[in-house]
């Protein structure tokens, strides 16, 4: 892949930037689990109080943006309602909810007499992250950051930094209220740190990306910092013979239109041979009436539909109200279709015959597989994670929607009595390996 971007040496400004983050992340990893859980709150009450600059802020983005040629998705991620924001805010309280992920023991085993293993989580450090258009990424982002002892450098679009600026400086004053330090959270505006960033290796330990396919490539490709993340989201639905027409047409409709600039919102409609001419009978009118174009191969095409579809289209990731759609032989065919074009991000399947549906969800494999249920559920909040930093399609943990969980690592902690090698070789000691 060419460089679309020059990847420079990070300047002064920015080591010295780094500095203070890695300081803080040093200091924020040793807090207890309830001052975390009061500076989530602090943070969100600073974002309350905040509210009518952030939306101010926001709604001067949307119209600079609105005049620039931006596409309808990320004009559609850059937007900040005030429920949006009230639903962000409710989130960064709830994520003090969850269980502190933090020196939680995964193993304690007695080695042997006075030799105590343990592996403990443990916070990553610093989380490097660049994202476009997504305001509300903010709040997600450094909540989950903070709740896992963690600090975060952020860079954000040029398209939202109005808005940025103003939610992290609302979070910064949160984070002061309660004690801790506010470099823990830093916000970066230049184009130039944030490919600058992926040079830091010596003070970011992982760098989670979310935007364009392009920009998610280059940076896998040039840095040497751990990275998570996803390039696309080509999710698709399979109608089984067996689906049940009501739910089939339901769940596609809403995997496709709740939120069609969403990485988890279908691209691709895979439908059963058997099934296909009263399902697309019944689809071509409620996709028409929800102004989604409908693209299918030949077959769909003799059906109805008014596109044919390209080659190009089974690989491309939408992001709006358009749908390809392709008819298959049956469940094999389908399996084949989608090893071959799913980014592995989110797959599912409408049937009513329990053994296809097992069969389906343990042969595909993309972080969420889905049966008899909207793709849309592929989210943080929705499992129940709080929030999420993002979606991992990678097939080495995390994966999937990545919440606290992911922001920890862990250590071994051996402790001992004076234990030396040399006792087990002569017979003096013998090995327990006891779990405790």
């Amino acid at each position: 892949m060419a460089n679309i971007f020059e990847v420079p040496e990070p300047g002064n400004d920015l080591l010295e930037k780094a500095d203070q983050v890695c300081l803080a992340s040093k200091k924020i990893g040793q807090t207890e689990n309830h001052d975390r859980i009061e500076a989530l709150n602090f943070m969100a009450d600073y974002l309350e109080k905040n509210t009518k600059e952030i939306l101010e802020a926001n709604n001067e983005d949307y119209i600079r943006a609105e005049k620039k040629d931006i596409s309808k998705a990320l004009l559609s991620r850059l937007k900040l309602s005030k429920e949006k924001l009230d639903s962000g805010i409710e989130g960064v309280r709830k994520v003090g909810d969850l269980t502190d992920p933090v020196d939680q023991i995964q193993i304690k085993r007695e080695i042997s007499k006075g030799l105590i293993l343990e592996r403990k989580t443990v916070p990553i450090g610093v989380l490097g992250v660049i994202f476009e258009s997504r305001p509300d990424a903010v709040m997600q982002i450094s909540s989950l950051a903070i709740r896992s002892g963690n600090a975060v450098m952020l860079k954000g679009g040029s398209e939202a930094s109005l808005t940025n600026t103003a939610i992290v400086k609302a979070l910064k004053q949160g984070l002061n209220a309660s004690g801790l330090d506010e470099n823990a959270i830093c916000l970066l505006t230049s184009r130039k740190d944030s490919m600058s960033m992926l040079n830091l290796e010596k003070y970011i330990n992982l760098i989670i990306p979310r935007g364009s396919n392009e920009l998610v490539k280059f940076i896998q490709e040039n840095t040497r910092i751990p990275v998570l993340g996803h390039a696309d989201g080509i999710c698709h639905l399979f109608i089984d013979s067996e689906a049940n027409l009501e739910m089939a047409l339901s769940v596609s409709l809403d995997s496709k239109i709740q939120y069609p600039a969403a990485c988890n919102a279908i691209e691709t409609l895979l439908v059963h041979k058997d099934i296909a001419p009263v399902f697309i009978e019944n689809a071509i009118p409620l996709f028409d009436s929800n102004d989604v174009k409908l693209i299918g191969d030949k077959r769909s095409v003799e059906l109805g539909l008014k596109y044919e579809a390209s080659l190009e289209d089974w690989q491309t990731e939408y992001l709006d109200l358009i749908l390809s759609i392709k008819i298959v032989d049956d469940l094999d065919k389908a399996i084949t279709h989608i090893q071959k074009f799913s980014s592995k991000h989110t797959d599912g399947i409408i049937t009513e015959n329990l053994s296809t549906a097992n069969k389906f969800m343990n042969l595909v494999d993309s972080a969420g597989v889905f049966h008899n249920c909207s793709t849309r559920f592929a989210d943080g909040f929705r499992y129940g994670f709080g929030a999420e930093v993002g979606i991992s399609t990678q097939t080495l943990p995390p994966r999937g929607p990545v919440g606290l969980e992911g922001l920890v690592t862990y250590k071994y902690f051996l402790k001992g009595d004076g234990n030396i090698v040399d006792d087990f070789l002569s017979g003096k000691a013998i090995y327990t390996h006891k779990d405790l």
